[in-house]
């Protein structure tokens, strides 16, 4: 059997927001354990202060654990001089595509990434064809960034990311900003990096819908890990989810509420066609 490699690993952390004069610190996660298998693709999911953009911005050391360690690929985040390799390792896409496109030009947008690295212009040439290849976005190229619309906008700072050739995307609610055709342009990407070029990825969403697929979830409630397995073991879970303040997939829902009404169905639907089909039995 193939040994796994840790990807990421999360020993124990905590992080805590200080307080000042006015207002008291604030323990945004405690006693945080897990980790993340390379190719592996994780969705993290938990409501507004459950501590999922503290845990993403500690992913990609942005911030630093207040107790524990944060290991990426081997390294520790607290090591600051390899704070330039582990960026580089863990890259992230953050909610608003606006806040991550630098340049007026598509292709120059996403050549920033590599430049800042010192690659080569002829690889950088390379990596940014690759790249806009991979998020389907060669057409628009030569592009002004603004007159894309924002599914476009995200998958061109997708493109940005994956020209700096990280091993693992780290994706801080993508979907957020966008419409549904948007966000199933995203989608679509975020699983194609995944299936095909098998980089592990992270998914912090608020859309269940979109980490049906994912190998695991992990479900955060004020700072803690509260359940983590299988999509089919967490969403089956329906009752404990509303009570922390999240939904589950619409067709877990629909399940959930024909078992209620005495329907011999199982609980751990998930998708259109699993409901046809336990409908069809």
């Amino acid at each position: 059997m193939e040994q796994k490699v840790k990807m990421i690993e999360v020993r124990d952390v905590q992080f805590v927001y200080p307080g000042n004069n006015d207002t008291e610190s604030v323990d945004a996660l405690s006693g945080v354990n897990f980790h993340i298998d390379k190719g592996e693709f994780v969705g993290i999911i938990g409501h507004n202060g459950s501590g999922k953009s503290t845990l993403s911005k500690l992913l990609n050391a942005i911030i630093f654990p207040t107790k524990g360690d944060v290991i990426v690929n081997g390294l520790n985040t607290k090591d600051h001089e390899h704070l330039w390799d582990i960026r580089q390792t863990a890259g992230m896409v953050f909610q608003n595509p606006d806040n991550q496109l630098v340049a007026t030009i598509v292709e120059d947008d996403v050549a920033f990434g590599p430049e800042n690295l010192g690659v080569p212009s002829l690889e950088i040439r390379e990596r940014v064809d690759r790249a806009l290849a991979t998020v389907e976005m060669q057409a628009y190229a030569h592009q002004k960034p603004h007159q894309l619309s924002g599914g476009q906008k995200q998958r061109v700072a997708i493109a940005g990311i994956l020209a700096m050739e990280p091993e693992c995307i780290i994706f801080d609610e993508p979907t957020a900003m966008l419409d549904p055709s948007g966000r199933r342009e995203v989608m679509e990407t975020i699983k194609k990096l995944n299936r095909d070029k098998n980089m592990t990825v992270i998914h912090i969403t608020h859309y269940m819908s979109e980490i049906i697929n994912a190998d695991r979830i992990i479900v955060l409630d004020q700072g803690k890990i509260v359940m983590e397995g299988s999509p089919e073991s967490i969403f089956k879970n329906v009752c404990a989810l509303k009570k922390i303040g999240l939904d589950v997939p619409q067709m877990t829902e629909l399940a959930y509420e024909l078992r209620n009404e005495g329907m011999d169905i199982r609980d751990n639907i998930l998708s259109i066609d699993e409901m046809v089909d336990a409908l069809c039995r």
